[in-house]
C-alpha cells in the first residue's frame, strides 16, 4: 500500500490527515477493554476515541466516523495507522 502522507504528519488546515492506534487499558475485572483513536494532525483533538470489548474493524471505523463528525466535511482527509498486530485491520491502514 502507497505511503499517502510520505511520513509527513504535518496538516496545514484542518480535516486532511489523522492518525490514530488501538490499544487496551487494563481493568480490575481481567477484563481488556480496547480504545481507538482518531486524532487531526491540524489541531490536535482527539476527535475520535470509541472504547468497546472486541478488536474488529468496526472500532476503528467507530473512530474515524466520531473524528469526522465537523461543520467541514473532510473530503479527501487521509487516515494513517500503524500495522498493530492485535488488531490487523486490513481493509487499509490509510483511508483517502
Amino acid at each position: 500500500m502507497p505511503d499517502l502522507l510520505r511520513r509527513d504528519f504535518t496538516a496545514s488546515t484542518p480535516n486532511t490527515k489523522y492518525v490514530g492506534a488501538v490499544t487496551y487499558l487494563p481493568a480490575d475485572d481481567d477484563e481488556f477493554p480496547y480504545l481507538a483513536t482518531a486524532i487531526d494532525r491540524f489541531s490536535r483533538p482527539l476527535a475520535g476515541r470509541p472504547i468497546t470489548d472486541h478488536t474488529r474493524t468496526e472500532l476503528v471505523t467507530d473512530a474515524l466516523r466520531a473524528a469526522t463528525r465537523t461543520p467541514s466535511s473532510p473530503t479527501g482527509a487521509v487516515f494513517h495507522s500503524d500495522h498493530g498486530t492485535q488488531l490487523r485491520f486490513n481493509q487499509s491502514l490509510q483511508h483517502p
